[in-house]
Parts: C-alpha cells; sequence; structure tokens
C-alpha cells in the first residue's frame, strides 16, 4: 500500500530553494523585460528578485504561508502601478501572488506532500513536473478565450487593445458591441434561429440516442459493436465529409417534401438543419448514457417485472431516475454541439436558416466588428454554465450508482 505522508523537511535554502525560485523570478523577468524593450535586463533582475524572495521568506517563519503570498502581490503590485499604471498594478499582483506562493511551496517543502515518502528525488520531480505541465496545457486552452472576453468591451470599433484598454481607463471600455447584439436584427434573428434548432435537435437526439444506448447494452443484441461504431461515426468522421453527405441527402428529400406535400420552403429548411443536427447530437447522447448504464443495476428492472410492470412503466419508474442524470448531460452535449455548428448548416441550410455561429463566420469574413466578440463572449459564458451542469450531474450520477465522485 502507497501511503502518502505530508513531508515537512526544508530543503536547504542556498542550493536548492533559491536557485529554483530565481528561474521563475528570472522567467517572469524576461517577459516584464520584453514589454519594456529589455528581456535580458528583465532576465536578471528578475532571478536576483526571485532569490531574493525566497531568502527573505525562509527568515520570517513566524508569519503563515498565505499572509506572505497575498503581501507579495501587494507589493510587487505596487511595483507594477508605479512603472506600469493600473495595467502594472493588476500584472504586478498576479506575478507576486504567483512567486509567493511558489517561493512558500518549495522552501517549506511542500512540493514532496503529495508524494510517497520513498519516491527518489528524480520520481518527485518527475511528479511535479507532470502537475505542472498539466497545469499548463489547462492554461493554454483557456488563455485563447482571454482576450477574446477583454476585446468584447472595446470602446473601439476594430480588434485592437487600445492604450486605454491597456492602463485600464475607464473611457477605453464600452459596453456598446453588447447593446449592438442585443439590439438589432443582423444580431437576434440568428440567435432566434439558434434557439429554434438546438433544442428541438436536442430533443430528438435524446430521444433516439437514449433508445439505442439502452439497446446496445443489451448483452443479447447481435453485431451491436458494428453498430455502436456507425452511430457514433459522426463524431469520428471529419466534419466537412458528413456536411457534404448530409448536403446530397437532405437536399432530394427537401425537394421531395415540397413538391410532394407542399410543405412551406423555409419549414422544410428548418427541418433538414433540425434532423442534420440531431445526427451531430446522437453519438454524444449514446456515449454518456452508455458510460451511465454501466455500473446500472439490471436486477432492479427483473424485480420490476416480478410484480408485474410492464417494459414501458419499468423504463419510465425504474431505469430512466438512475440514467437520468447520463440522459441529461448526453442532452447537453448534443444542445453545445447544435448550437456551436456552422459547417454542416452551411451546407444544408438557407439563408431564412441562419443561426449565431453563422451570422459570426459571414462577419469574419465580411465586416470585422468587436461586436462578434460581444457574442463570441456571450456563447463562451453559456457553454462553461452547461459544462458545469454536466459536472454537477456527473457527480449526482457517480452517487446514485454507489461510487465515489473523483
Amino acid at each position: 500500500m502507497n501511503e502518502v505522508i505530508s513531508y515537512t523537511k526544508r530543503p536547504e535554502l542556498m542550493s536548492f530553494t533559491m536557485p529554483i525560485v530565481a528561474v521563475l523570478g528570472a522567467m517572469f523577468g524576461f517577459v516584464t523585460g520584453n514589454i519594456f524593450g529589455s528581456p535580458w535586463i528583465g532576465f536578471l533582475l528578475g532571478a536576483i528578485v526571485g532569490a531574493a524572495l525566497a531568502f527573505l521568506f525562509s527568515k520570517i517563519t513566524n508569519i503563515k504561508s498565505k499572509p506572505k503570498t497575498l503581501g507579495s502581490g501587494v507589493v510587487f503590485g505596487v511595483v507594477g502601478l508605479i512603472f506600469g499604471g493600473l495595467g502594472g498594478l493588476f500584472g504586478g499582483f498576479l506575478v507576486g501572488i504567483s512567486m509567493g506562493w511558489f517561493a512558500n511551496w518549495v522552501g517549506s517543502g511542500k512540493y514532496r506532500a503529495g508524494v510517497p515518502i520513498y519516491y527518489t528525488p528524480g520520481q518527485v520531480l518527475w511528479h511535479n513536473t507532470f502537475m505542472f505541465i498539466c497545469a499548463f496545457v489547462f492554461f493554454f486552452l483557456i488563455a485563447p478565450l482571454l482576450p477574446v472576453i477583454w476585446l468584447s468591451f472595446n470602446a473601439e470599433n476594430f480588434f485592437t487593445f487600445t492604450p486605454e484598454m491597456l492602463s485600464f481607463k475607464a473611457e477605453g471600455y464600452s459596453l456598446k458591441h453588447y447593446r449592438d447584439f442585443l439590439g438589432t436584427d443582423e444580431w437576434m434573428v440568428p440567435l432566434k434561429n439558434s434557439l429554434i434548432i438546438a433544442p428541438i435537435a436536442t430533443l430528438i437526439s435524446v430521444s433516439l440516442g437514449t433508445l439505442a444506448a439502452i439497446g446496445l447494452s443489451q448483452s443479447h443484441v447481435p453485431g451491436r459493436q458494428a453498430m455502436m461504431a456507425v452511430l457514433i461515426s459522426p463524431m469520428i468522421v471529419p466534419l466537412i465529409i458528413s456536411a457534404t453527405g448530409m448536403f446530397f441527402f437532405y437536399a432530394p428529400l427537401g425537394n421531395w417534401l415540397e413538391l410532394q406535400l407542399g410543405l412551406n420552403q423555409a419549414f422544410v429548411g428548418y427541418v433538414k438543419v433540425i434532423l442534420a443536427h440531431a445526427v451531430l447530437g446522437i453519438p454524444f447522447v449514446i456515449i454518456t448514457v452508455t458510460a451511465t448504464l454501466v455500473g446500472f443495476d439490471k436486477s432492479l428492472t427483473r424485480a420490476a417485472a416480478n410484480m408485474g410492470a410492464n417494459p414501458v412503466t419499468t423504463f419510465f419508474k425504474v431505469q430512466m431516475p438512475l440514467i437520468l442524470p447520463g440522459v441529461i448531460s448526453g442532452g447537453l452535449f448534443a444542445f453545445i454541439t447544435s448550437f456551436d455548428e456552422v459547417v454542416v448548416v452551411l451546407f444544408v441550410g438557407s439563408a431564412r436558416q441562419q443561426t449565431l455561429p453563422w451570422q459570426m463566420y459571414t462577419g469574419l469574413r465580411e465586416q470585422i466588428s468587436p461586436t462578434i466578440l460581444a457574442a463570441a463572449t456571450i456563447l463562451v459564458s453559456v457553454s462553461i454554465l452547461l459544462l458545469l451542469t454536466v459536472e454537477l450531474l456527473r457527480r449526482r450520477s457517480e452517487r446514485l450508482r454507489g461510487m465515489s465522485p473523483g
């Protein structure tokens, strides 16, 4: 058994803590110096400041880690305010908090707190390096969203950080791009189309995907592996290929609906886009519901049958309440897929079915306006809320199945 204990022995100050913190300080100093046109001077000063901070923290033993970290952030923030205004204050505070936390983490020996006591220095190094790699991957996934959100509040009509924005002056920021988004038919009509198409497509995806997942979870179904591969293929096949195939399938179908049944052209266009988006959402529902069914106790359905319940009653009274978190999670993924999709709707839909992502794509090609960034920020916010909901449902599903949330 690998027992993990807290390792409280402090490492050597001069030979370990100060050089390690100095390296981080040099990295921050190089970036800061590059802003002022002197990267190597910043590199040297950053290394000196990092080493000095590690030495100072090692001598202040009567103050806890959090106050020292906060104090470091305040000092760096004040220095940043002096040399860079409000932008320097914000950046300096973040750098100071990071440097202070790292100096405390290394200097107190907490870097060994999450590993077994018998780990070699090389194993400890790899463990912490792996954690930092994961953190950097997460950062580089999230970082591109930050300029988009920031620029959406630009007071100017172009994609540029103005001096007023960088100085955090009030005149550099405005909500006019959000007013343009919420107050014009140019954006409200595509948003309305998205809010019509995505929920209906999600409902179809959830209904068909749930039934397919339940059927494929039965061990006696022949060829279920092949059927599973076919059903999740829209997730694997490149989207441009799927869109091309859908165009050649739905175009004749739309003509038949118009000529033979006399349906309205606009209505037929919505039907084609909804069905196409439902096809894209079904794989997500199948995968999430199948994962939920892995821990499902099938003796419950047999007990319900023994008590005289028919299959429909058993499904809605016994099975559905237990797999509902997985169904809702799959539905949320299907909704996000439909709401954010642009390639298929370009092939299958017409101008009357123009969705919000389509309008954003058109705007990028024809007129570069920060209103696109306001729309993107709203979409990102909605996606974050939906993903948080998915995570809460996942944890609830694990508790219902007797598993500890991981």
